[in-house]
């Protein structure tokens, strides 16, 4: 069994700044990706961030320059540093990870869902 626990959501204001943890727990052999996702109401679920194995990440364009991913492998934790926050950045915000377990299966696995508000 693997679990992704989030936390580090909450309220801020416009401007501030909030970092996300997710660590990933259970009979894991390995972890590939990892990243975030976020989904505002009535929107689709998007991705913010994702990180390789050996450290590549790719942003999606809107948080590029404020957001920051980054992972520490011995803890299997990621995380989303997220700076200069704006209310529309407001959302859910969802860890995943593609992670092989004990038996050598690799499916993603989902966290869920730490809530970030950013009031104007």
């Amino acid at each position: 069994q693997v679990q992704l626990v989030e936390s580090g959501g909450g309220l801020v204001q416009a401007g501030g700044s909030l970092r996300l943890s997710c660590a990933a727990s259970g009979s894991i052999f390995s972890i590939n990706a990892m990243g975030w996702y976020r989904q505002a109401p009535g929107k689709q679920r998007e991705l913010v961030a994702a990180i390789t194995s050996g450290g590549s990440t790719n942003y999606a364009d809107s948080v590029k320059g404020r957001f920051t991913i980054s992972r520490d492998n011995a803890k299997n934790t990621v995380y989303l540093q997220m700076n200069s926050l704006k209310p529309e950045d407001t959302a859910v915000y969802y860890c995943a990870a593609d992670i092989t377990i004990a038996t050598m299966a690799s499916r993603d696995y989902w966290g869920q869902g730490t809530q970030v508000t950013v009031s104007s």
